[in-house]
């Protein structure tokens, strides 16, 4: 499993968070550790799903998801 950090725009009450979790959620291959308003916190497994594809399910839902830089 990989770490990753969303960076999240356009968040601003309950209603995203329970949006972006929902997606995330969704998605296989993936561990959700926290969403707060603006970011994200998971785990992943990249022979499953890929960073890009994780932040394109919560830009479907609206907002505008941008993987952090690894920090390896």
């Amino acid at each position: 499993m990989e770490n990753l950090i969303l960076h999240i725009e356009g968040m601003s009450c309950g209603h995203c968070l329970n949006a972006v979790n929902k997606a995330l959620d969704a998605l296989d291959g993936i561990e959700v550790d926290s969403v707060k308003i603006g970011r994200a916190e998971l785990r992943f497994d990249p022979a499953r799903i890929d960073a890009a594809r994780i932040a394109a399910a919560v830009t479907e839902e609206g907002y505008r998801a941008t993987p952090a830089p690894s920090a390896t």
